[in-house]
Order: C-alpha cells, then sequence, then structure tokens
C-alpha cells in the first residue's frame, strides 16, 4: 500500500502544529510543502509523520544518537524566532537537513551546520535534490558555530543543550535572535535570546522536551 504523505503532512499541521499556538502562515505553508518523510530511512518513511522525535543516526564514532525533531516543539522554535524573508539563519546541527529545508522557505539564506559527515552528506544530497538553492551545508564542531559566515539574524539549535555556549551567542547579528531548549527531558525549557546595544538577553519562552544534540554537555570541574 502506497502511503499518502501529503495527507499525513495536511494531518500532521492541522493535528500537531495548528494545536499548540503555531499560527505563522509562512511557517505553516512551508511545513506543508516539504517532503518530510525524505529526511528519514526508506524504512522509517510511514512514521516520517507522528508526534515523535525520530532516530536518524545511532550516532558517529560511538557518539549519541540524533534525531530528527518532533514537529511541535521544532514549529514552536521557529515561530518563537520570527524569521523574515531578508533573514541569515544558522542552522546548528541540521541532521539530514529537514531543518534547513524548512528555513530555506522563510530566510533569505541558510547555513546548515552538521558536526556527523554522514548525516551532512545526505543533507547535502536531499536538499540539492529540492531545489534549495539558499541552503549551504557545512561540516564542523556545533557549539562553535561557523563564524566566517556570520553574523545571522537568526540561530536555530535543533535539539536540547546544557547551556548556549559564548560562541553561538556571538554569532547573532545586532538585533538577532537565537533560539534553543536548554536543559533535559520535561526539564526542558526553550528560551530566546536577543541581542541589543551588542548585549545578549535570555527570556523562558515554554517548556519542552527534545532530545539533545551531541557536544553540548556542561564539562565539571574536578573539585578536591
Amino acid at each position: 500500500m502506497s502511503a499518502d504523505f501529503s495527507e499525513r503532512r495536511l494531518k500532521m499541521v492541522d493535528g500537531q502544529v495548528r494545536t499548540t499556538d503555531v499560527t505563522s502562515a509562512p511557517l505553516i505553508d512551508a511545513m506543508l510543502t516539504v517532503p518530510r518523510e525524505i529526511f528519514v530511512d526508506a524504512a522509517q518513511r510511514d512514521l516520517a509523520y507522528i508526534d515523535e522525535d525520530i532516530r536518524i543516526s545511532d550516532g558517529a564514532n560511538g557518539g549519541a544518537a540524533r534525531y530528527l525533531m518532533e514537529p511541535s516543539p521544532f514549529a514552536k522554535l521557529l515561530q518563537l524566532a520570527e524569521i523574515d524573508a531578508s533573514d541569515s539563519v544558522l542552522d546548528v546541527g541540521c541532521g539530514t537537513g529537514y531543518s534547513a529545508a524548512i528555513l530555506s522557505q522563510l530566510a533569505r539564506s541558510v547555513v546548515a551546520l552538521e558536526s556527523d559527515s554522514t548525516l551532512a552528506e545526505a543533507a547535502k544530497s536531499t536538499l540539492s535534490g529540492l531545489g534549495c538553492q539558499n541552503v549551504t551545508v557545512v561540516t564542523g564542531p556545533l557549539p562553535q558555530g561557523q563564524a566566517a559566515k556570520g553574523p545571522y539574524n537568526v540561530i536555530f539549535i535543533g535539539g536540547s543543550v546544557q547551556e548556549v555556549p559564548t560562541a553561538l551567542l556571538d554569532q547573532l547579528a545586532e538585533e538577532g535572535r537565537l533560539v534553543a531548549v536548554e536543559g533535559q527531558g520535561n526539564a526542558g525549557v526553550a528560551r530566546l535570546f536577543f541581542k541589543a546595544g551588542g548585549v545578549v538577553t535570555g527570556r523562558r519562552a515554554f517548556n519542552a522536551a527534545i532530545k539533545p544534540l551531541p557536544g553540548f554537555e556542561r564539562i565539571h570541574a574536578f573539585e578536591f
């Protein structure tokens, strides 16, 4: 039986996205347009629109597994960033490229950063096939960002972190926004960081339980 993914896409938006106070028309249009099923393995395509995180990698070199973020928190984070068509965006932890594909429809340009070279190659191939010409996929450590291509109007972190590194906040342009979930599991809190007058401040937005991104673990100092 062949799946009607366009129908599933509509049900995802109507049942998971609109019902969680996501009202941004450009964002909803993007999520109705981008075929989420092509960003997961063929064996998982029937699961592409469920309201759960979907594993896309068991982790490079014994590292942590990677996931495609659940649609609702993903959409709420992007709406929080208030992305404009003139914005330059840094997508931290792009995975197989779904977030970058959505962002490509909302922003002027997207730098999609990925630390796992296998995921990065998959993202490049899939995004190219979709014709996302305003996306550049780069490989490198996620916590360091991609300063060479900054500063950015928006930085999106595609997984939970213990805390947002200063290196990423430093890559915000004036009036730039960074959205991230700090804390893991039920302790996760979505935060919006905003740069004004050269100073970055942050505020709590909503609770969110999403899978962590590797490399952002807090390093505990040794105590005697």
